[in-house]
């Protein structure tokens, strides 16, 4: 094959996959802004409320926890009342929720918990925050569809 041949055969970018870049121009940015509030909170939260070396890692800890009740409630408010804007969801649930909660931080304390000599500490931080997290979500969705909708989950 000769390399106009090849050249020919190459797909080049049309009309509509350039307006669809552009069209997610708009969800990446909000995305972006989201998430450098919702990082900016938590880690605001984490200089307040520092862990001591071995300590039980609370500012994480409850981070994941309140951010995954928050998206319990989002979730019922944008699908249940509310018709949002299409990037509503990207910047409060994907990049304002997705950067304050931390579930890398939450492994990271795990392994300095573990390393440091408190392995049944990291193991019951492990299990602390999957269940509370958790149990969280399902009690935010049902607390809000409860008070915002009169349904029960």
């Amino acid at each position: 094959m000769t390399a106009p041949e090849a050249e020919s055969l190459r797909v080049q970018p049309g009309p509509s996959r350039r307006s669809a870049r552009r069209a997610q121009a708009p969800v990446l940015a909000v995305v972006a802004l989201g998430g450098a509030l919702g990082a900016t909170a938590r880690y605001a939260l984490t200089l307040w409320w520092p862990t001591p070396s071995g300590g039980f890692p609370w500012a994480t800890f409850v981070t994941n926890v309140v951010g995954c009740a928050v998206i319990g409630v989002f979730m019922v408010i944008i699908t249940d009342v509310w018709a949002a804007h299409r990037l509503v969801r990207p910047f409060f649930g994907t990049g304002v929720l997705g950067g304050f909660t931390t579930f890398s931080t939450y492994a990271v304390d795990i392994q300095r918990l573990a390393d440091s000599g408190h392995p049944a500490k990291g193991l019951a931080y492990l299990a602390a925050t999957l269940c509370a997290a958790l149990a969280a979500v399902w009690l935010g969705s049902a607390a809000a569809r409860r008070v915002l909708t009169g349904r029960q989950s």
